[in-house]
């Protein structure tokens, strides 16, 4: 089972696939994402979710050798938190922090909802393998960066279907955090390409996905004077499980060409 990495000596060392778009040598944000998720995944007590997980990327993670560590911070009845981080030459490149609950009963009465649809593909329209499918406004899905290289809200349906690392299987939290990574691109997608490369992302769960496929819609963007919030809801076929943030800093003398990148 080949993955977005392989295991070497006591951590792992990235395939060609898991390099960013932004530059070579580095690994992209879902690899990056997915591997903390790897990691706290270990944290998780039986009987446990988990229900948010907040990756800061405050330097490149290279394409080099990588060790990642965890501890639990604090293992309670119904709350555990823990931490972990990338290093690489005995420097932190990248940490993030999960928060585990115990799930439990339904309070009784009615909550209000956005009951928003959630638009996905037609069934079988993303096979094992393929890139994600994009869609703006109102129009179509498909895999054309031309067409959504515009200031259209952006939605993004991804079926992750690599293991993260060679020989292992993909959990839900990994999967999750791979895709959640997506919201800086769903977000941040304008007419001129990617203009803002996040610095961190914050994915929250009611509960883990059902499958291996995922959506990504935005929900909102605010910017201000180079610093930008966005916002995205997450779902599968079922409905909204969750919702992620990315703090994004503006990168316009670099922008992401999409037309490119995507087809």
């Amino acid at each position: 089972m080949i993955g977005f990495f392989h295991r070497h000596r006591d951590g792992v060392v990235a395939e060609p696939i898991a390099r960013s778009v932004w530059n070579s040598d580095h690994l992209g944000g879902p690899p990056v994402s997915g591997l903390l998720a790897r990691e706290l995944d270990t944290c998780c007590p039986d009987g446990f979710v988990p229900a948010r997980l907040t990756v800061d990327l405050f330097r490149p993670v290279l394409d080099r050798p990588i060790t990642i560590r965890s501890e639990t911070v604090r293992r309670g009845r119904r709350i555990t938190v823990a931490d972990a981080a990338i290093v690489q030459n005995d420097q932190v490149r990248a940490r993030a922090t999960a928060l585990f609950l115990s799930p439990g009963a339904v309070p009784p009465g009615q909550l209000w909802s956005a009951g928003d649809e959630l638009p996905a593909p037609p069934e079988g329209a993303v096979q094992v393998g393929d890139m994600p499918l994009f869609r703006s406004g109102s129009g179509g899905w498909n895999r054309d960066g031309a067409d959504h290289q515009n200031d259209d809200r952006k939605i993004c349906w991804v079926a992750v279907v690599l293991s993260l690392v060679a020989g292992e299987p993909l959990t839900p939290l990994q999967h999750a955090a791979m895709v959640a990574d997506f919201t800086n691109q769903v977000c941040h997608w304008g007419s001129r390409g990617v203009g803002y490369i996040n610095a961190d992302v914050t994915m929250t769960l009611s509960r883990p996905p059902v499958d291996c496929e995922l959506g990504l819609r935005a929900a909102d963007a605010v910017p201000a004077e180079g610093i930008s919030i966005g916002t995205a809801t997450l779902y599968d076929r079922v409905g909204a499980l969750g919702t992620c943030v990315v703090t994004a800093l503006s990168n316009g003398d670099h922008p992401v060409d999409l037309t490119v990148t995507t087809r």
